[in-house]
């Protein structure tokens, strides 16, 4: 090919069969802890990031993190796979370095950040209103509870000289419609966004963070120049 795409942004997409009733223990498990921690007001809650620590012997918790765990290979993997395959038959250790949860309501919002200390990090939706009552909010609109991703090209927007040419540039951001069992996977360094959230149902999530060693750590490859 003579044109080349160069520098793609993966994320990944997929949802969780029959997640029902792992989302309804779920819920109710934290909603207990937030209760436990005395801070059951207000119109958005995070927990510490120790949820895998705290409930491991929780089986819904076990089963869900299994699921998010295939989405987070299905894309690293896709994306690593070249070389991967130079490593031989190299082990690959997949790790949860922090998981927690956000409830959010009445306005409520996260603003524009990335995580740290990982590659790969994701949120999984347990409870939300539907689409159709979620985007019939008479002031939020479409955008009531979504999420949103930034362009690693934002920044060139302020200062760069715009024409039909580089009229891509202009799509500075993707927007991802939240629903229940939904599970979304991205590089830690993407900023996003939670919108502001007003619903009928609490905007529950657990948020995690990722990283993917091999049986030396990170260590893969000599060093040559």
């Amino acid at each position: 090919m003579s044109v080349q795409f160069l520098f793609p942004t993966p994320l990944l997409q997929k949802k969780l069969e029959n997640h029902n009733t792992i989302n309804a223990e779920l819920v109710n498990l934290f909603y207990e802890h937030r209760k436990g921690d005395g801070d059951d007001e207000g119109n958005i809650y995070s927990s510490d990031d120790d949820l895998l620590i705290r409930y491991k012997d929780v089986q819904a918790l076990k089963d869900l993190f299994n699921f998010i765990s295939q989405g987070v290979f299905e894309v690293a993997s896709s994306v690593n796979q070249p070389i991967w395959q130079q490593l031989g038959s190299q082990r690959l250790n997949m790790n949860v370095v922090g998981a927690w949860f956000q409830i959010q309501n009445n306005y409520g919002f996260h603003d524009i950040h990335n995580h740290g200390n990982c590659s790969w990090s994701g949120v999984y939706y347990l409870q939300i209103d539907d689409v159709a009552k979620r985007e019939a909010h008479p002031v939020l609109g479409k955008q009531n509870g979504i999420t949103r991703f930034y362009s690693h090209q934002l920044n060139l927007l302020g200062g760069a000289h715009m024409d039909l040419g580089n009229a891509y540039l202009q799509r500075s951001n993707f927007d991802v419609t939240p629903e229940e069992g939904g599970l979304i996977v991205f590089p830690s360094w993407l900023n996003h966004k939670a919108l502001p959230y007003d619903g009928e149902k609490d905007r529950v999530i657990i948020s995690f963070n990722m990283q993917i060693s091999g049986e030396k750590g990170n260590k893969a490859f000599g060093h040559g120049f």
